[in-house]
């Protein structure tokens, strides 16, 4: 499994992804034999409605808003690091690199801290966030890819359909969720957000974005993220779309991918 500041803002296009010269996938998806297709979850394209610099040597894996800036967790044995980082510029006012033998993935807030995912080290990590101290950790079985706060508890993703609500004391397994669309499970989830009480996944080896009932698993929503990459500027050797961060105080929707030079902030009419 693999897992891209700049400056140039000027003159950007705030429009819907449909009219910005990406290529946007056509709506449709595939039920499960004998599921009807109105089950199948919509797939609609994201209003951007302003850009951010963005480190393009970051393999995002994980992205968190608090407080007016980024916390960002990065990939890739040998480079990754947990950061904070301002939002204006892109830069990095705070870093701490992970030992060369672990992976970062997926980041997320809670109690006054971060916890972070590696993903085959079977280690959680945590951190104070003013000076990315750490502050103790956490073992769990499986691989680690996303995690976002849920309610209480914590929400991982592994890469299966199978999500796993997690206690943040603990990190014991208080249940887990099997995410489908149209009766057909939705594998390689990836990182998560919580947004108004449901769950926003990357969909890893996609531009996708799933948006899941924690209750009952069911996609409600895909969100087609391909159009982003036509405002990337030229060059570079930008990845897939992985990085989700949301601000309650303004309802404002960040986007990001591995190896991108931008971060965008997206609205999607009657949901964010």
């Amino acid at each position: 499994m693999t897992r891209a500041a700049a400056a140039g803002l000027a003159g950007l296009a705030l429009c819907g992804l449909a009219g910005c010269g990406g290529s946007s996938r056509a709506a449709t998806s595939t039920a499960a034999p004998g599921v009807p297709a109105a089950a199948v979850a919509p797939r609609v394209a994201p209003v951007v409605t302003g850009a951010l610099p963005h480190d393009p040597a970051a393999f995002t894996e994980g992205l968190v808003w608090h407080d007016g800036v980024f916390y960002e967790s990065t990939g890739l044995y040998g480079s990754s690091d947990v950061r904070r980082v301002r939002p204006s510029d892109g830069r990095v006012l705070a870093r701490r690199a992970l030992p060369r033998r672990m992976f970062g993935e997926g980041l997320a807030l809670v109690r006054g801290r971060l916890v972070q995912l590696t993903w085959k080290e079977r280690t959680a990590l945590v951190w104070d966030t003013r000076g990315l101290r750490r502050a103790g950790g956490f073992r769990y079985a499986g691989q680690g890819w996303g995690l976002a706060r849920l309610g209480r508890r914590l929400v991982m993703s592994d890469g299966t359909a199978t999500l796993r609500v997690v206690d943040p004391a603990t990190f014991r397994v208080v249940r887990r969720v099997r995410v489908t669309d149209g009766g057909a499970p939705v594998t390689q989830l990836n990182e998560l957000e919580v947004i108004r009480g449901r769950i926003w996944a990357n969909v890893w080896q996609s531009d996708d974005i799933v948006v899941i009932d924690p209750a009952t698993g069911r996609v409600r929503l895909r969100i087609d993220g391909s159009g982003l990459r036509g405002l990337l500027p030229p060059g570079g050797r930008p990845e897939v779309l992985n990085g989700i961060a949301w601000d309650p105080a303004s309802q404002a929707v960040y986007v990001t991918g591995k190896w991108w030079p931008r971060v965008f902030r997206l609205r999607l009419p009657g949901v964010a």
